[in-house]
């Protein structure tokens, strides 16, 4: 069967962007091909910066002829429908349809249209100007006659104005080939804008610029190889990796990995070469994350450390260049250190001024006493900066300094639950933020938490409180780390959220794949700390307190605020700083919140946000292995200490597959589903169970153990031991069995009938301690 070869050249392609381009190539020209009724037994896509290429195995060479079956009016419709028919369906005269019968509908005409099947050549000339023209790229660009105004020339060609090709870069050529293994292939010549499809391309743009005829696939990549052109990007990748490791290790280094930048490079050349750099000794005394993110930020390079070290850097990386220089690269490597240099340079000054002070510290002084910061710190001085500037976090949620406010309250609140030092915790929040005003994280916000950790053990911080500060964004993502200890984990909790509740009370929620606020992840971070920090929170009481602490700070506190301000300047007057902010206040509608709620719709928001922490919940808890079933029975609309969820839906899925969980489920899946059935008629259930009602021996064995094992399986839930509350629980199968097998549940007697519907509801009360055994499949 024949194959199919299509490459599509331009000047360099975003790296970022190349692969998923590909992987949309890829889709959109296969989705095609087989809604046009071709079939293939594989495709494959490549990229380089300068072209993406798509391999397509076994094609058809044709698609089949179709039939299609048009139904028509019934015999007896008014003619005009009869010849609207025959004018849809080609037909020259009503004797070339067909009378088919209905049981229902009679007789009605039908007409059979014969579609031949098309050459893949055609089609392929058909669909592919349409896909190129209609590629998905997030930024594409007109380029050339095509950027002019209608009316316009560019190099003596008029512009066309707005209705042109759009690619991410300037597109050059399209090579299009197609045919068997053995035959000689043809090319498809389809045209867009003034390019048409052939079977040439070119290699490297400046090893070997020359034409390349190609006819299939095979001698496609070969002759790109021989042209200095690696094609299979995961290949550049390993030859990048392989000899960079190797040339560091050749110098006495070890790379330090990057797989994100590993990616990046391997998008940027088309003929890898790595070469060694290097930048003076006196840089190392900058944190090696700031040396790290500066070389890889702006050069794209890789940092290398002394050859077994653990930690630290050293003043050598590896770069990738795209050519074999003449000179071994000496040139090349010269250039990047300059440039190296002169970021380092720049890093230096950063990381120099951070540990200085400030230069208009009198204008700090409210907000120092505002957070009980000591202006003689370099951090605190910061952190009252950023509260002093009013640096806004959201327009509806407030400024930083009052986010950090909110936070501390709650962290207040949280310390005691996980037993963390309050005031190491205090302090660490007042800072937590500070690191938002450096100059190194405004030139690398990566780094924000880690400079405030670096900053704060250099003034002196507790280590805790210093951790903490790196910690609080932490975990960023389902395999991050956690928080390093109980301090850093009460900041993180706190901070997560307080931003959860800010933005679920301003209608800021996530909605399908948008989550510009990444609060899904917030909220994963918050059940992972919970769980694996085996932290007892009643979620619903923090998240209260959350929210009245988001009411107050943007509600209630400016209205006080005003207040006060408007008794002193009635009594001794107020200062410059004072004057302004009450003109400020006075400006701003306190009649309204402007969060958009108040206190009263707290309940709303948290109840609806509890929903959401069950929905990552029950994320997490799959990803750990439990079966979704076994989570909805022990997960209820009103359950907030999450820890005691995972560990009932642990106990539960060890429980389940014993003989023992064997007899718990049969039992009381009996008793509670002719409950739910009878519930459901509307049939009347006692409030308790009468022991005077209970006449037949099997219904009093029952009513006996049921007491028995709730007594028993409660006693034990208190105590967290839910496989012993469980087990109490089984011994209810043999009284159950008894029950179904001696007793008519539906008496005539309507007494005795509800009494025994409220033995059966004894049943699932009992159970319901533990979990909804109704919901457990199997």
């Amino acid at each position: 069967m024949p194959d199919l070869l299509l490459e599509l050249r331009s000047e360099e392609i975003p790296a970022r962007m190349q692969r998923k381009a590909a992987g949309d190539l890829k889709k959109l020209v296969t989705d095609a091909l087989v809604e046009a009724g071709l079939n293939y037994e594989g495709a494959r896509e490549y990229w380089t910066p300068r072209r993406l290429t798509l391999d397509i195995r076994g094609l058809s060479a044709r698609s089949a002829d179709i039939r299609e079956e048009k139904k028509g009016p019934s015999v007896s419709a008014p003619q005009a429908a009869i010849d609207g028919f025959l004018r849809g369906a080609g037909l020259s005269s009503i004797d070339q349809a067909i009378v088919k019968t209905d049981p229902k509908k009679g007789d009605f005409y039908v007409a059979y249209l014969d579609k031949p099947g098309r050459a893949a050549q055609d089609i392929i000339a058909d669909v592919m100007p349409g896909i190129v023209r209609t590629f998905p790229w997030p930024k594409p660009m007109r380029s050339g006659a095509a950027s002019m105004p209608k009316g316009m020339t560019y190099a003596g060609v008029e512009g066309r104005g707005p209705e042109v090709l759009r690619w991410v870069r300037p597109l050059q050529s399209i090579v299009c080939t197609f045919g068997t293994d053995h035959d000689e292939t043809v090319v498809i010549p389809f045209e867009i804008d003034g390019i048409i499809a052939s079977n040439v391309t070119y290699g490297h743009r400046f090893h070997a610029p020359d034409a390349i005829t190609v006819r299939r696939f095979d001698d496609y990549a070969a002759s790109l190889e021989k042209a200095k052109v690696i094609l299979d990007a995961e290949r550049r990748k390993q030859i990048i990796a392989q000899d960079a490791a190797n040339l560091a290790f050749a110098n006495g280094l070890d790379l330090v990995e990057d797989e994100g930048l590993l990616e990046e490079v391997s998008g940027l050349v088309e003929y890898p070469h790595v070469l060694l750099g290097t930048f003076e000794q006196d840089y190392l005394a900058i944190p090696a994350e700031i040396i790290r993110l500066t070389i890889k930020t702006n050069q794209k390079c890789f940092v290398t450390r002394p050859h077994g070290a653990t930690e630290g850097l050293s003043n050598h990386f590896v770069l990738v260049s795209n050519i074999e220089a003449k000179d071994g690269g000496k040139e090349i490597m010269h250039g990047n250190g300059k440039v190296v240099r002169a970021r380092l340079s720049d890093a230096k000054h950063f990381w120099t001024r951070d540990q200085g002070d400030l230069p208009d510290l009198e204008t700090l002084k409210a907000s120092a006493e505002k957070f009980g910061l000591d202006l003689k710190k370099p951090l605190d001085q910061r952190m009252a900066k950023l509260d002093a500037l009013n640096v806004t976090f959201h327009a509806k949620l407030g400024t930083q300094g009052e986010r950090v406010a909110r936070i501390r309250a709650l962290a207040k609140e949280l310390a005691p639950i996980v037993g963390a030092d309050a005031a190491l915790v205090d302090r660490a929040v007042v800072l937590a933020k500070a690191d938002l005003r450096t100059e190194a994280v405004g030139e690398f916000p990566e780094l924000q938490g880690l400079m405030g950790r670096r900053y704060a053990l250099l003034q002196g911080e507790d280590a805790a409180v210093a951790a903490a500060i790196e910690d609080h964004w932490k975990p960023n993502g389902p395999s991050d780390r956690l928080p390093e200890d109980k301090v850093g984990l009460t900041v993180a909790l706190a901070d997560k959220l307080d931003t959860l509740v800010g933005f679920w009370a301003i209608d800021e929620k996530p909605t399908g794949s948008k989550d510009p606020y990444a609060l899904r992840r917030a909220a994963l971070g918050v059940v992972r700390m919970i769980l694996e920090r085996n932290v007892r929170l009643a979620l619903l009481k923090e998240l209260n307190s959350a929210g009245a602490i988001v009411a107050h700070g943007r509600w209630v506190a400016p209205v006080n605020e005003k207040v006060d301000l408007e008794v002193e300047a009635e009594f001794s007057g107020l200062s410059s700083e004072k004057r302004n902010r009450l003109a400020e206040l006075e400006e701003r509608d306190l009649t309204k919140d402007p969060a958009g709620f108040d206190v009263g719709s707290i309940a709303t928001v948290v109840i609806d946000l509890l929903s959401f922490f069950h929905d990552r919940l029950k994320v997490y808890l799959r990803d750990q292995g439990a079966r979704h079933d076994i989570i909805d029975a022990v997960l209820t609309p009103e359950s907030d200490d999450l820890l005691m969820v995972a560990r009932r839906a642990e106990a539960l899925t060890a429980f389940i597959i014993s003989e023992d969980g064997k007899n718990l489920l049969a039992g009381t899946k009996r008793a509670t589903q002719l409950l739910a059935a009878e519930e459901k008629k509307g049939t009347v259930v006692a409030d308790g169970v009468s022991e005077a009602l209970l006449t037949l021996d099997a219904e009093k064995a029952l009513y006996a153990a049921v007491t028995e094992a709730t007594k028993t399986a409660a006693a034990a839930v208190a105590s967290e031991d839910f496989r012993s509350a469980m087990q109490s629980l089984s011994k209810l199968r043999g009284p159950v069995d008894t029950f179904f097998q001696d007793v008519l549940v539906n008496d005539e007697d309507a007494a005795i009938r509800a009494n025994r519907l409220a033995l059966l509801k004894a049943i699932r009360e009992a159970t319901a301690t533990v979990a909804d055994f109704s919901k457990i499949t199997g």
